[in-house]
């Protein structure tokens, strides 16, 4: 990495909010993704029981 291109991103990294830097999902997609992961531990319990 060059020194300046840290040089540049410093003040961009210290603007933007933790949730913009790690791509923080929206308000309605973990409940979505929550309950498709629910399904697949159930069926993947249900399958290591049988």
């Amino acid at each position: 990495m060059h020194p300046n291109q840290i040089t540049e991103w410093k003040p961009q990294l210290s603007e933007r909010t933790a949730g913009d830097v790690f791509g923080k999902p929206s308000a309605s997609e973990p409940e979505e993704g929550l309950k498709v992961l629910h399904a697949k531990i159930g069926q993947l319990t249900l399958e290591n029981i049988f």
